[in-house]
């Protein structure tokens, strides 16, 4: 429920902030291009959400990417079936993949199961890095008039709310990694300010 209230007040948010309704004067006769496009309220929403990221998957020492909190021995806490800072990143990356390609319509451009497989620190955040391009070009096909069209998903969805569901995930697992970090006695990179 919560994620389809974030979901919702994105969309609701990036809709109004692109059409210029929340100002308090009637809107300017102008042209979609002037107002901007989905593809540019997305994509300055990925890109911080790639900077937090790429970033906090690079704070980790690779020594630590099989960390989990259940290696931690909090008394009273069981952390069974919990994920490695590892496998959360690689799980990111994999999204990235599932949730772009509906957004584009495009067909991943990369073997997405065998990040499952990926061992190395480098590997890994190669892999992610990937993702986040890959992630750009689907949203670059976001238009006005494309953005509510409905993609096949797990739940009805358009292209709009399938990319603001993926950057929502994303960050959710972002905040999950930030405190793994945390947990190592590191400070983790600050985001976009």
């Amino acid at each position: 429920m919560r994620m389809r209230l974030l979901i919702a007040a994105m969309t609701a948010g990036l809709l109004c902030a692109q059409l210029q309704v929340c100002k308090a004067d009637t809107l300017p006769a102008t042209s979609n291009a002037e107002v901007g496009s989905p593809a540019q309220a997305y994509d300055a929403l990925l890109s911080n959400y790639e900077q937090v990221m790429i970033g906090v998957a690079k704070a980790m020492p690779a020594e630590k990417y099989d960390f989990t909190p259940s290696s931690l021995g909090v008394a009273n806490f069981k952390f069974n079936g919990i994920r490695t800072f590892a496998e959360q990143v690689k799980h990111v990356a994999q999204q990235n993949y599932d949730f772009f390609s509906r957004v584009g319509r495009m067909k991943p451009d990369a073997d997405v199961d065998a990040i499952a497989k990926l061992k190395t620190k480098d590997e890994i955040v190669t892999a992610l890095a990937a993702s986040f391009l890959y992630s750009h070009k689907a949203v670059g096909t976001l238009t006005i008039e494309n953005a509510s069209e409905v993609v096949p998903g797990p739940q009805p969805a358009t292209r709009a709310t399938t990319a603001a569901h993926a950057i929502a995930h994303g960050y959710n697992h972002h905040g999950q990694l930030i405190v793994y970090v945390r947990m190592n006695g590191i400070d983790p990179p600050r985001g976009p300010q």
